[in-house]
């Protein structure tokens, strides 16, 4: 199912792995988890290349909050699809007219309780193996090379079919023909809510779970209509969770370290020796057991050392949270949802355009480990893949190298943060407070307030909590730059006025050194993203003035930026040509600040402008910004003035 899907190369955190598309289909589907997805894809393929994860069961263990359940559900969910295309479907048998045998009351047809494939039956049809073999070649039309791989993964038929089976050439004299007349091959139900071929379950208390919930008991119904009390028909194994799920399906077991102990042996065994097993008698299954534990549980369950033999059969897999912030803004996405948002008075509630950037910062901020080679800033851009500044993809790889050498999970990359669940809860703060209320408008800048208040109430640690509310002060940063640049864009009366004068700029810097440059500073160069021919005047005095803002005072320091610049430029454009330098922050700050000084005396002065609307002049320039902010910027009238005011203030300047 996953290997017959579209498979891409891409480069995380500085590696190169594999991406899966068929996690990336559907309306909300998986966002990142690379390491984690590559691990199960390579677990199930050596499980059905006949490897050591044939034995072993698959456990996602991580931090609340960051997607194990919902990645297990999702797979379980593609699974029921891939299994409902025609072709894919599966089958089992049931045995028709059981009430002749005359043992069997008024049981009439009893239907192979773990799901088993027709083929088991074929392969267990007569009492010798060569008789099967025979049978196989004559009936199913197989050559001997297809049956010796059949073979390969050939198993008994559960203690109940096997017991009946008997039982019927017993009553027919072992006339072939006449035992057949009993089978009856039907498609195995993929209704969900039944919990066939997908099933889960979710850890109990102590008093309320049994193994009954995963295996099954004898059941008092039948017991009144069988009369051979050695007959293991008597156990319901439908009653369990295994059983539903025993003919090539996913057993998805929550929080599997939270069950008690005898549970937790229950499934040693399973895992095992994939076989149900009840007072003896034998079922063996053919599932996939996949599990979620919180990491506190299963240090818990760790520390006690009796406990050793089920963590040695799990494929122990540590999930991190996502700490790409470029792709949080899907993951920010569903936890804003996509209905339309009303307030308590029914109205629709608008969205500032600056929200999920300003919520997906706060989020990705607070999960990166602090590290002397990167600042919290430049490790976030390097994460998604950005350009931060003199440092490299290397010097990430390096960190998370480092980091994830650490014996204590909690401080390896990406392990620790704010979860999806508390980014929930921070989006409902932030929806149910009197002031979007009031203002018919979610502004970003209150997202900050919201996950405070999350922090203080949801984190426990002290030493955690001091350093999100710290991340918190970064990520305000981020906001204030971002609205710079959106003040500008404003200012200008222009969508991507900003990210034209940075193209600009770049541009101005690859053709500076141009054999084709004549005296008048014209230079020809073919846009990468319409493939036209274009002319540029080259304006040293606005090339200069942009690189004093960057800090770049002598000529090899000038030199070897641009020499980065056209470096990036070569390296991005050819295998994506919309790049726009629009992550390099300093390049967009510098800028910024060069435009707004040339063209309105500095920031300053424009922060005057709109904070001082006493003369009419200065009242034309606000609203003037207020009317692009809602035609052409996303704006509404409350988050336009909201934005306003905030830029007129000093606060969060880095």
């Amino acid at each position: 199912m996953i290997l017959g899907d579209e498979i891409q190369k891409v480069v995380v955190n500085g590696k190169t792995t594999y991406d899966f598309n068929i996690f990336r289909t559907g309306r909300k589907h998986v966002v990142g988890m690379y390491d984690e997805i590559n691990s199960l894809v390579s677990f199930v393929k050596d499980a059905s290349e006949g490897g050591s994860s044939k034995e072993m069961a698959f456990v996602l263990v991580g931090e609340p909050g960051n997607g194990k359940t919902f990645f297990v559900e999702f797979l379980c969910q593609k699974y029921r699809q891939f299994l409902s295309l025609a072709g894919n479907r599966k089958y089992t048998f049931r045995l028709i007219g059981m009430d002749r045998l005359g043992h069997y009351g008024r049981i009439a047809t009893i239907e192979s309780q773990t799901y088993e494939d027709p083929l088991l039956l074929a392969m267990n049809i007569g009492e010798s193996e060569e008789e099967n073999r025979e049978f196989l070649a004559r009936a199913g039309g197989f050559d001997e090379a297809e049956i010796e791989r059949l073979y390969e993964n050939y198993r008994p038929l559960g203690a109940c079919s096997g017991y009946m089976w008997n039982d019927i050439r017993a009553y027919t004299g072992g006339d072939l023909d006449e035992m057949l007349k009993f089978v009856e091959i039907v498609p195995v139900p993929l209704i969900e809510s039944l919990g066939t071929l997908t099933g889960k379950y979710a850890a109990k208390d102590k008093i309320t779970s049994s193994a009954v919930d995963l295996l099954g008991e004898e059941s008092i119904q039948r017991l009144l209509h069988i009369t051979d009390t050695n007959n293991p028909y008597r156990f319901d194994l439908r009653r369990g969770a295994l059983a539903r799920v025993a003919g090539g399906g996913i057993h998805f077991s929550d929080e599997i370290y939270k069950n008690k102990k005898d549970l937790v042996q229950v499934y040693l065994g399973v895992i095992q020796n994939r076989v149900i097993e009840i007072d003896g008698y034998k079922w063996p299954i053919d599932t996939l057991i996949v599990a979620t534990s919180n990491n506190s549980e299963f240090n818990r369950f760790l520390s006690e050392k009796e406990e050793a033999p089920i963590v040695d059969r799990c494929r122990i897999c540590y999930v991190s949270h996502n700490t790409n912030y470029r792709m949080q803004e899907q993951l920010t996405g569903y936890a804003i949802g996509s209905e339309t948002k009303t307030t308590l008075t029914k109205e629709n509630l608008h969205q500032d355009p600056n929200l999920n950037y300003a919520a997906s910062a706060a989020a990705v901020l607070s999960r990166l480990p602090r590290s002397e080679k990167l600042t919290p800033v430049e490790t976030m851009k390097l994460a998604a893949g950005e350009v931060a500044g003199e440092k490299s993809i290397k010097t990430l790889a390096e960190v998370i190298d480092t980091l994830n050498q650490d014996p204590d999970i909690t401080k390896r990359f990406g392990q620790k943060g704010l979860g999806q669940r508390n980014l929930g809860r921070a989006v409902q703060l932030l929806i149910e407070s009197s002031e979007t209320n009031e203002g018919r408008c979610i502004f970003a800048y209150d997202t900050f307030r919201a996950i405070e208040r999350v922090i203080l109430d949801y984190v426990p640690d002290a030493n955690d909590r001091a350093k999100y509310l710290d991340d918190m002060k970064t990520a305000k940063g981020l906001y204030r730059e971002r609205i710079m640049t959106e003040m500008f864009n404003a200012y200008m009366d222009e969508p991507y006025a900003i990210r034209k004068d940075v193209m600009n700029y770049v541009n101005m810097v690859i053709g500076i050194d141009a054999e084709n440059l004549g005296p008048d500073k014209m230079w020809k160069y073919k846009d990468p993203q319409t493939r036209e021919l274009k002319a540029m005047k080259i304006d040293e005095r606005y090339i200069r003035n942009i690189e004093e803002r960057l800090g770049l005072k002598t000529e090899e320091q000038v030199e070897t930026f641009r020499t980065s610049i056209r470096k990036i430029y070569g390296q991005k454009i050819s295998v994506e040509p919309n790049y726009d330098f629009m992550d390099n922050l300093e390049l967009v700050k510098a800028v910024t600040d060069v435009r707004l000084k040339s063209d309105i005396a500095g920031a300053g002065s424009l922060i005057g402008a709109l904070a001082n609307r006493t003369n009419e002049e200065n009242q034309k320039l606000y609203d003037r910004m207020i009317d692009t902010m809602l035609n052409k910027l996303g704006y509404c009238r409350t988050c336009a003035q909201k934005t306003i005011e905030y830029f007129c203030t000093q606060e969060d300047e880095m």
